[in-house]
C-alpha cells in the first residue's frame, strides 16, 4: 500500500511503498496519477532500477520525446536520456549541465509535455550541503490566486510558445552553442496553447504560460501582450507558490508539466559531478478517453 507524504503546503509529496522494479497494477498507477494531479511533484525514494525499468515506468504516462540537439542517450535504451557534466572518459564537460531559467518542458510542442521523470544517480555536495536542486512553482496555486479581472481577460486566450526563445537564452547564458539551424527551426516551429487550460487530472483551470518559451498573447497588441506576460512571469514566481526539491541519490522525481514550472539550480562547480537519467513524456495519453479509467468520474 502506498503512503503519500506532502512535502510542503503548496506542492510536492513523497511516495513510500513503491518499487519501480516491479510492474505497477492499474490501481497503483491510478493512485500515483491522482497524487500527481494533487501535488504536481512526486519523489519516489530509494529506487534501484535500470534504464529499461525507468523507460517502462515513464511510458505508462505517455510517449517519450526525442530531441533535436545532441543529447547523450543510454545506448541500449535510447528512450532514456543522460543529464551529466561528466564525460564517458571521466573528464568534466566544463559547465554544469543544469541552470535553465524557469520553464515548462515541451510547451514548445504541438503535443504538450505531460511529465518529466528524472532518476538521480550522482548528486553534488560541498561541505555537507546538497547542491543541484530543482525548484518548482505550482500553476494551480498561481491560477487560483490571480485577480479575477486577469482571469477574465485570459479566458479563452492562447499564447505562442517558441523553442528558439529558450535556445537563444541558453546561448546568451553559456555561449557554447550556435544559433538554431534552419532544419532545427523547421523541426520546432512556434506553437499556440491556451493560457488557462483545464487540467486533465484535477479538471480545474491552471496557468500555462511560462517564461522559458512563451513569447506573446495571440491576437493582442504588442504592448498589451508584453505587459500581461511581464505580470504573469513575475506573479508566478512569488515565494508562496514555490517548492525546492533537494536530491538524494536514487531518487526518482516525477513532475507534471501541465501544472507546474521549474528551474534547475546550477549552484555546483563544473568539477562537481551530477548525473541523472531522464525521460520526457508527452501528453499523448492523458487527454484520451482510454486514460479516463485511471481517474475518478467527473462530477
Amino acid at each position: 500500500m502506498l503512503k503519500i507524504i506532502p512535502s510542503s503546503p503548496v506542492m510536492g509529496a513523497t511516495i513510500e511503498g513503491l518499487d519501480l522494479r516491479q510492474p505497477m497494477s492499474d490501481v497503483t498507477f491510478s493512485e500515483v496519477l491522482m497524487a500527481l494531479g494533487k501535488y504536481s511533484v512526486l519523489r519516489i525514494p530509494d529506487q534501484h532500477i535500470d534504464s529499461f525499468q525507468l523507460r517502462d515506468f515513464s511510458q505508462r504516462f505517455g510517449d517519450i520525446q526525442g530531441g533535436i540537439s545532441k543529447v547523450e542517450k543510454v545506448a541500449e535504451c535510447p528512450e532514456v536520456g543522460v543529464l551529466s557534466n561528466v564525460k564517458k572518459d571521466g573528464s568534466f564537460i566544463g559547465i554544469p549541465n543544469a541552470g535553465q531559467d524557469w520553464h515548462t518542458d515541451m510547451s514548445y510542442r504541438d503535443m504538450r509535455g505531460f511529465v518529466n521523470v528524472l532518476y538521480g544517480l550522482v548528486i553534488p555536495r560541498r561541505d555537507g550541503k546538497v547542491l543541484g536542486g530543482t525548484e518548482f512553482s505550482s500553476m494551480h496555486a498561481v491560477y487560483n490566486a490571480l485577480p479575477d479581472d486577469v482571469k477574465k481577460r485570459l479566458d479563452g486566450a492562447t499564447a505562442t510558445h517558441d523553442f528558439e526563445k529558450f535556445w537563444e537564452n541558453m546561448r546568451k547564458a553559456h555561449g557554447t552553442r550556435p544559433p538554431m539551424t534552419p532544419e532545427q527551426k523547421a523541426q520546432r516551429p512556434p506553437v499556440h496553447h491556451p493560457v488557462t487550460p483545464v487540467h486533465p487530472i484535477t479538471r480545474t483551470k491552471t496557468l500555462y504560460c511560462n517564461p522559458g518559451y512563451a513569447t506573446k498573447i495571440d491576437g493582442w497588441d504588442e504592448k498589451e501582450s508584453q505587459e500581461m506576460l511581464d505580470f504573469l512571469f513575475e506573479f508566478q514566481l512569488r515565494p508562496e507558490f514555490r517548492y525546492m526539491h533537494t536530491w538524494t541519490e536514487n531518487d526518482v522525481l516525477l513532475w507534471d508539466n501541465l501544472g507546474s514550472i521549474h528551474q534547475a539550480i546550477a549552484d555546483y562547480r563544473p568539477d562537481e559531478a551530477r548525473l541523472m537519467k531522464r525521460c520526457q513524456v508527452m501528453a499523448t495519453k492523458v487527454f484520451t478517453p482510454e486514460f479516463a479509467k485511471y481517474l475518478p468520474k467527473a462530477a
